[in-house]
């Protein structure tokens, strides 16, 4: 049994030495994490990044998001984006940037897997309302990191290192936000920023293809200068950014990850033209309206009813707000459990008795 642990730790300890041998010189090394918030002993067989990754796959969280909305709400189509196929295309294109330019993949993968665990019901509708209920706001990608430091595995959290939650919470960029991330802003890591540049990748791409899905959009909306950048179809639009990304980001030696200038202001267009056409656009609007009136609902029932908030959330706990209690909850559920709850309470039944 001995010498079965002594190779299982060979084996993880040879991971690490292969990494100085594989990867570029800027890519972060598992064996120079930073560490976790509580210490724990190594696995024998993975690198920390690579249990990161294990841990947020197995995660309740990381199964909810195939039933939270990406942009269009409670699709039937089965061909629309969920969070779910959001996060894996993120991953996708984050690992093929991070293979060209010999950056850890095992980093990138774990924080790409785990950037969307705290969003909403409902996309971003939902994460405004509750923005605007909650005292100090809401961003979902704080909540990310409260999913994987407090909330799940009934509080103990997944105990993930710094690295994977410096790259949870540094990946948005809002609408104008820097792509790189400026400042505090910027992930620590190269890794980390490839997520954040992938993200938009693979949201501007994906929600071009399923807005002409939905017939919101048709081919020829689209800006001439757009196409002729990044091509007429789902694949050469990937391509094209993701080609560039590498290119700039080598021209660079990676100083940091990004597009090139060109490419840049095509992306800010496009980005320009999908909020003009879709995000904004009177249809997905008078939707989301709608979305956020559940979710008004309820956190109003839950703030007020104690009965119903013991009954559905558990014991309300005295060493915390109770609007960080319901937010919590809310935030966690998918499009379908919140419109099933709020039929449910708010919906009259039909009489069944007979």
């Amino acid at each position: 049994m001995g010498d079965v642990v002594r190779q299982d730790l060979f084996i993880r300890d040879e991971l690490e030495k292969r990494e100085y041998s594989i990867l570029h010189r800027k890519a972060q090394k598992a064996d120079q994490s930073r560490g976790r918030l509580y210490p724990e002993e190594e696995c024998p067989l993975r690198t920390c990044y690579q249990r990161d990754r294990d841990r947020i796959v197995h995660s309740k969280a990381f199964r909810r998001l195939k039933h939270k909305t990406q942009v269009f709400l409670a699709p039937m189509g089965d061909h629309y984006r969920t969070r779910l196929t959001h996060t894996l295309e993120v991953s996708q294109i984050a690992r093929a940037i991070g293979r060209a330019l010999a950056l850890n993949e095992d980093l990138i993968e774990a924080i790409a897997l785990g950037h969307d665990l705290g969003h909403t019901p409902f996309g971003h509708g939902g994460e405004k309302v509750l923005n605007e209920l909650m005292p100090g706001g809401f961003r979902h990608y704080e909540q990310s990191l409260r999913v994987v430091d407090v909330l799940e595995k009934n509080g103990r959290g997944l105990n993930l290192t710094y690295e994977v939650r410096d790259g949870i919470v540094k990946h948005s960029k809002g609408r104008w936000g820097s792509i790189p991330g400026e400042g505090e802003n910027r992930p620590v890591t190269l890794e980390g920023q490839v997520v954040r540049v992938a993200d938009i990748i693979a949201y501007l791409s994906h929600d071009l293809d399923d807005a002409m899905r939905a017939g919101v959009l048709k081919e020829q909306d689209i800006p001439r200068e757009i196409v002729k950048w990044l091509g007429d179809r789902h694949s050469i639009r990937i391509h094209s950014l993701v080609l560039d990304v590498v290119r700039n980001s080598l021209d660079r030696d990676l100083e940091f990850i990004g597009f090139g200038d060109e490419m840049l202001q095509c992306v800010n267009q496009l980005r320009s033209f999908l909020f003009e056409q879709v995000y904004d656009s009177e249809i997905l609007v008078a939707e989301i309206e709608k979305a956020g009136r559940v979710i008004k609902e309820l956190f109003y029932i839950f703030m007020e009813d104690d009965r119903l908030f013991e009954q559905e959330i558990g014991a309300i706990r005295q060493n915390m707000p109770r609007e960080q209690q319901v937010c919590d909850y809310i935030a966690g559920m998918t499009d379908r459990y919140a419109l099933d709850l709020y039929k449910k309470l708010f919906l009259p039944r039909p009489w069944m008795k007979v």
